[in-house]
């Protein structure tokens, strides 16, 4: 069993030392919480409604913020998911980042970018199978769009994830409510696996962000959920407790046996 914390963040605007402050604020909230892994939004470092401005605050990942990041980590003792805008060449992508501060950093890189704003800014990274171990247990990233794709999730769970951490910046309005009250609970069911979907809150220049971050089980049911104001989430993962969902459903089992 690994405690998560998810923290639903109004970001600072393109201040990405202030966003840094509060993840770091959030990190000590979640070693108090006795978790060990903390998720924070889509972009939530360089914020998502900064527009063009973002590109100039994009880093490698072995810059300065994925640095800091991993400091947070090793002195909070929690490990982070975060959002930023990486750079590699000439190249802007819109990743998340997973680091505890110690081993190599595991970056994944949105797939699937979502209308004009996110093509103008962004290039899509090719499909891929970001899996890493966090004390024992296989995790994988998608970003906010990725997850509406069935195929996304369920090449993770195929290939090993017992958990999909979905940094994300879904917007206010019915899609986004759908989205996470419905949507994310049938991905973790249909799929036997635990998702963690964490969303922005509050307005960044134009954007006005639906919240409602979720935490949801293979058996589509709802372990943390939150409102529409900034909040830390915190849910027990624990996979021993659904071997009987998985056993009843056994969607991965049989998908090739059609």
């Amino acid at each position: 069993m690994i405690r998560i914390s998810a923290l639903q963040m109004q970001t600072r605007g393109i201040d990405t030392g202030a966003n840094l402050t509060r993840i770091e604020s959030a990190a000590r909230e979640a070693a108090e919480a006795g978790s060990s892994l903390l998720v924070t939004p889509e972009l939530g470092v360089t914020s998502y409604g900064g527009g063009r401005d973002i590109l100039d605050l994009a880093e490698p990942v072995d810059g300065p913020i994925v640095a800091r990041l991993g400091e947070i980590a090793q002195q909070s003792g929690v490990a982070i998911v975060a959002g930023f805008a990486e750079k590699a060449g000439g190249t802007v992508y819109n990743s998340s980042v997973y680091t505890d501060g110690i081993a190599k950093p595991s970056v994944y890189r949105k797939s699937h970018l979502y209308g004009a704003y996110e093509r103008d800014l962004f290039m899509p990274g090719p499909p891929s199978t970001c899996l890493f171990v966090h004390h024992g247990m296989t995790l994988g990233m998608l970003i906010c769009y990725d997850v509406e794709f069935p195929e996304n999730v369920r090449r993770l769970a195929v290939a090993g994830a017992d958990m999909i951490l979905v940094p994300t910046a879904t917007p206010m309005g019915s899609s986004g409510t759908f989205i996470a009250e419905k949507m994310i609970a049938v991905r973790a069911f249909e799929n036997q696996i635990f998702i963690a979907y964490v969303n922005n809150t509050g307005r960044d220049r134009g954007f006005d962000y639906a919240g409602r971050s979720v935490i949801a089980a293979p058996d589509g049911g709802v372990l943390a959920s939150a409102g529409v104001s900034e909040e830390l989430l915190t849910a027990d993962i624990a996979l021993d407790a659904y071997a009987g969902s998985r056993f009843e459903n056994s969607y991965l089992q049989d998908i090739g046996s059609a």
